[in-house]
């Protein structure tokens, strides 16, 4: 039976990069998206120039009914969900804590956790095996900013991710015994369009001196290590979090 990922986040960057990486291992893929249709279709038409298979999902993860809708169509179109990758996420502007709005906390917690948490137990309602399924991984999307604090900069942003890892530990072990593996990715400084998102187009050059191997990473590199952790290679791993930062 195919192995069924599903991708939140998927149209650009880290995402994108995972999505393309798990068809060429031989998942069917749901690449989810918020806004930009465009480029999740790209992302498909080229698992399907490839001999893959792979569907566009319309959702943001923020909002609980739209995951509902999302995890329904992935059910309807491909089967039950076999991997899942918790990728979406937001960053903001730099800014001081005491500058920050209620907003803007509300903004970065309901996505970047929330989001995660209520895909993750949606994925787990399929995959358990308490629950009539065959077990599955899950991989959530962490960052270095969780260990660094990210001060003057995006407090809020690495405090999410501290949750994230939290959250990680916690589910994998819940779960352990279901037939499900948990685990998170905690990218550094990675050369994506999500810095510009934040106001800093050009972040991940200026910051390349600080990194121990002199440069950023690339979204390929962190989708290599997702692929990994999915894969049969990594059965005995749950409850991890892999540093992919290049020493940082």
């Amino acid at each position: 039976m195919q192995a069924i990922a599903l991708i939140t986040g998927a149209s650009r960057g880290i995402g994108a990069a995972t999505a393309l990486s798990l068809a060429q291992a031989g998942y069917a893929v749901a690449v989810n998206y918020r806004d930009n249709s465009l480029a999740a279709d790209e992302v498909v038409r080229q698992i399907r120039a490839g001999g893959g298979t792979a569907i566009t999902v319309k959702a943001d993860v923020a909002v609980e009914a739209e995951v509902l809708a999302m995890f329904a169509k992935v059910d309807a179109k491909l089967g039950t969900l076999t991997a899942l990758v918790n990728n979406a996420g937001v960053v903001d502007v730099a800014s001081r804590v005491e500058a920050m709005s209620v907003v803007r906390l509300q903004r970065m917690l309901a996505t970047n956790v929330l989001g995660s948490m209520v895909c993750a137990r949606e994925a787990v309602l399929r995959m358990s095996t308490r629950h009539g399924g065959s077990g599955g991984a899950i991989v959530n999307l962490s960052s270095v900013a969780a260990t660094l604090g990210s001060p003057g900069q995006y407090v809020d942003y690495a405090a999410s991710k501290g949750a994230i890892d939290s959250f990680t530990v916690g589910l994998a072990r819940e779960v352990a015994a279901e037939g499900i593996r948990v685990n998170a990715v905690r990218p550094g400084i990675i050369d994506t369009d999500i810095h510009a998102s934040g106001g800093q187009p050009d972040r991940a050059q200026r910051l390349a001196p600080q990194v121990p191997l002199q440069r950023p990473g690339t979204a390929q590199e962190i989708a290599n290590a997702i692929v990994w952790l999915l894969s049969d290679a990594a059965s005995y791993t749950t409850g991890a979090i892999l540093d992919v930062s290049g020493g940082r």
